[in-house]
């Protein structure tokens, strides 16, 4: 699924390649297109999985049939072993991928959101290889996650960290680990 929800931004990243390099009026026209959708997927951002899917199926749906119609065209249209050709097979490769937004509310238009998530905590991660040593390696990342993970769950790290290393000094049973994560803190406790 994550491969799938993945496609419309990398549809628009490969026509925005080619927009800038090239000026391609064809990829100005997808990106049109493209930026339509985004509209209305910031229109609907925060109502429930059953209002979003009822309007996009009501305002979303012909638009992104009618741009499927607006690709085919295009792909008969422009050599596909020319850079455009090949952005514009991507897309239509993928076309299933990119209306699986379509078919259930839940699902964001794109993984924008969890990429940008989860960028900070795998740089982190990767920075660690340079700890000067293995283990402080691995023990930096795992650190770095927990921080990670904090801020994600709204949890100030700091305070999380303090309370949760107090927590193991003091014997906290291992049998019951799972309390001390960071979508499980309590301040208070």
């Amino acid at each position: 699924m994550i491969a799938e929800k993945k496609v419309s931004g990398h549809a628009r990243r490969k026509l925005k390649e080619i927009f800038d390099r090239d000026g391609s009026e064809i990829a100005a026209e997808g990106l049109r297109r493209i930026a339509e959708l985004y509209r209305i997927e910031a229109e609907i951002r925060g109502m429930g999985p059953g209002q979003r899917l009822s309007a996009r199926h009501a305002r979303t749906a012909p638009l992104v049939a009618a741009f499927g119609e607006w690709l085919q065209a295009q792909c008969r249209r422009v050599s596909m072993k020319s850079r455009l050709g090949e952005k514009l097979a991507y897309i239509h490769r993928h076309w299933d991928g990119l209306q699986t937004f379509l078919r259930d509310g839940r699902v964001e238009i794109d993984s924008n959101n969890v990429e940008n998530l989860i960028r900070p905590i795998a740089l982190t991660r990767k920075n660690a290889l340079f700890a000067g040593h293995d283990e402080g390696g691995r023990s930096w990342a795992r650190i770095a996650s927990l921080i990670a993970t904090a801020k994600i769950n709204n949890v100030e790290p700091f305070a999380y960290l303090k309370v949760t290393l107090e927590a193991v000094a003091a014997g906290h049973p291992q049998a019951r680990i799972d309390d001390l994560l960071p979508w499980n803190f309590n301040p208070s406790s």
